[in-house]
């Protein structure tokens, strides 16, 4: 694909989710969304601001959301999915902690719906093997694989995740820029779907991406915020623990602070996190600390951090004190998203006239 049609691709996505946003504050009740992710460890503040905090606002708009935590995709560049439990119950923690309410949204796994695995298999048949191999983001995941040799399960990543969204009959996908390949594919499978054994009524929605315009925060390296290089601020660190990685951030020597990503990433991420957490333009965070240099910066930047941060440490230390409740939540959400799976799985088996 060249970079002309990524940039169409990009912009009608851009155009659509405007539209979208304008027909959620309508209508909320219309949509229904599917995100989540993998229990790899503790979620940080590039997921926060990237997409935990647009999950919450959409929940308390109204839109029916079920939260996946993908412990089976773990395994696409993982030969073994260590600590597993651990993860996903601190994966239920954070949710809770930032607002996802269990009431009104489903948190679920999928090691507990086998009718949504069983879905790859007929999926599966509607997509070619040339097309998952041009998908860019299977092969940027093959790229930074961990494990030596490539597994099955990395290669059908996205007919997999087409399972996850349409099991539920989501219509409306929260997603980055460099997901709409993913999302492409889902809604490949469901107009396929509907065309080979529909018989004149859909079964499945074509999902709309609801494309993010969060801002990208760098790891305190100044490289992609992530877990795996111990360069991000988990959502459950201490406030000593966030000064002293704050205290470590790249800068650059240039003591006169402004707002430049591109001259000065890593100056101007710090400068976009505080802001952020103080919900202004970071072009004033920037002015206002001007000649202070790097350490006014940062001090600046571990007061807001931790500001904004101490409701929800309160929130997930007061839930982390009763793990039986986190057990409770994921019982519940397993039971309710496993509910929809089974009858969906029917539908399918209806509609493939292999429902015996």
């Amino acid at each position: 694909m060249s970079s002309t049609t990524d940039a169409i691709g990009t912009s009608a996505a851009q155009t659509r989710s405007a539209e979208l946003e304008q027909l959620i504050r309508k209508d909320p009740g219309r949509f229904r969304i599917l995100t989540g992710d993998r229990p790899t460890g503790r979620l940080h503040l590039g997921h926060y601001f990237g997409t935990l905090h647009n999950r919450v606002r959409l929940q308390d708009l109204g839109v029916e959301t079920f939260v996946l935590i993908a412990d089976y995709q773990v395994l696409t560049d993982r030969d073994v999915a260590e600590n597993l439990t651990e993860h996903v119950e601190e994966l239920v923690l954070d949710h809770l902690a930032i607002g996802i309410d269990p009431e009104r949204s489903t948190i679920f796994t999928h090691s507990a719906l086998p009718a949504l695995n069983q879905l790859l298999l007929p999926f599966l048949s509607l997509v070619s093997v040339a097309e998952l191999q041009r998908n860019p983001t299977v092969k940027d995941e093959i790229a930074h694989s961990r494990q030596n040799a490539v597994s099955g399960l990395m290669f059908t990543y996205p007919v997999h995740q087409a399972a996850d969204i349409l099991f539920c009959k989501a219509n409306l996908v929260p997603v980055g820029q460099d997901q709409l390949p993913h999302l492409e594919v889902t809604r490949t499978v469901a107009r396929r779907f509907n065309d080979r054994y529909g018989h004149g009524t859909p079964v499945f929605p074509q999902p709309d991406a609801l494309l993010s315009t969060a801002p990208l925060l760098l790891g305190t390296d100044g490289t992609k915020m992530s877990k795996s290089r111990g360069n991000a601020i988990a959502l459950s660190a201490t406030p000593d623990e966030t000064a002293r990685l704050i205290r470590g951030a790249r800068t650059d020597a240039e003591r006169h602070i402004t707002y430049d990503p591109e001259a000065r990433p890593e100056v101007s991420s710090l400068v976009l996190l505080a802001a952020l957490c103080e919900g202004v333009e970071p072009g004033v965070v920037a002015e206002e600390i001007g000649a202070g240099g790097a350490a006014a910066l940062k001090r600046r930047v571990t007061e807001s951090v931790n500001a904004y941060l101490a409701p929800i440490r309160a929130r997930r230390d007061a839930y982390a004190q009763d793990r039986a409740l986190v057990r409770d939540v994921l019982r519940a959400g397993n039971a309710r998203a496993g509910a929809i799976a089974d009858a969906t799985l029917e539908e399918v088996r209806a509609a493939m006239n292999a429902a015996y």
